[in-house]
């Protein structure tokens, strides 16, 4: 899919590299360091957009131009957002929250160019089935998700086994609503 600008993804995911190559898309990966803070009265599913905004600030004076796609990604699950886990334990406590339980993962987008920042989220509602604490263990030990918010990827084991239902983006639980950045390049000439 040709572009009318050079396209930046500032993001280290593999998982969203991966994704934004699949839909055709050319474009160069830049990242900074961002400490994604947020404030602490923020609504949770604002969250998402708060942080891509914060990344897109950091980052887009190294796109030279162009355009700039940087996006956020958050479990949330009975009022609590769970983020990237600390370690064995962390990952341990989360999946455990998480089994038997319906939660909703939010990915904030922002697409930065010279006109300003223009972001979006997608929510997708994720149930797990009861996961027995030997599942849980094996998949923590065999994926180890520590780079995954909510400690587990769609695209992986627990993927496979231990989602009862989705209602929504199965690629924005990966970490990019391929579908809504799509439509959203489209609609602010990008694409």
């Amino acid at each position: 899919m040709k572009t009318k600008r050079k396209v930046y993804l500032g993001s280290g995911s593999p998982r969203r590299k991966m994704l934004l190559e699949e839909m055709g898309i050319e474009f160069e990966q830049v990242s900074a360091d961002v400490d994604e803070v947020f404030p602490d009265d923020l609504a949770l599913e604002k969250v998402p957009v708060f942080l891509s905004e914060l990344k897109a600030k950091a980052i887009f004076p190294l796109c030279e131009n162009g355009v700039l796609i940087t996006a956020d990604t958050v479990v949330i699950c009975d009022d609590v957002l769970l983020g990237k886990p600390k370690d064995f334990e962390d990952a341990f406590e989360m999946i455990k929250i998480l089994s038997n339980n319906t939660h909703e993962v939010i990915t904030g987008v922002t697409i930065t160019d010279t006109n300003g920042l223009h972001s979006f989220s997608s929510k997708t509602q994720v149930t797990f089935h009861d996961l027995t604490d030997e599942e849980i263990e094996h998949y923590i030990n065999s994926c180890e998700p520590y780079d995954k918010a909510g400690s587990y990827g769609i695209q992986e084991w627990m993927g496979y086994v231990g989602i009862k239902s989705m209602n929504g983006s199965f690629y924005n639980v990966m970490g990019l609503p391929t579908d809504k950045l799509f439509r959203k390049l489209k609609e602010i000439d990008i694409i």
